[in-house]
């Protein structure tokens, strides 16, 4: 597995987990984890940098480097 596949994979996970809170009735922590989510993508977005995949490529390969 590479490691831009594996981010969005915990992507998914972190947003259905959010949803589960929300269906669950704890919204104060949805809202804290979605907010959390929403301030890494767009810091990832602007910036280019993603703390995460930094974090993950240290175990995982690249997409680009399973390829060859």
């Amino acid at each position: 597995m590479c490691v831009e596949k594996l981010q969005k994979i915990l992507l998914a996970l972190a947003l259905g987990i959010s949803m589960m809170l929300a269906a669950a009735g704890s919204l104060k922590a949805a809202f804290i984890l979605q907010v959390g989510l929403i301030i890494i993508l767009i810091a990832s977005g602007i910036t280019g940098f993603c703390y995460i995949t930094n974090v993950l490529s240290t175990a995982f390969p690249s997409c680009d480097e399973e390829k060859k």
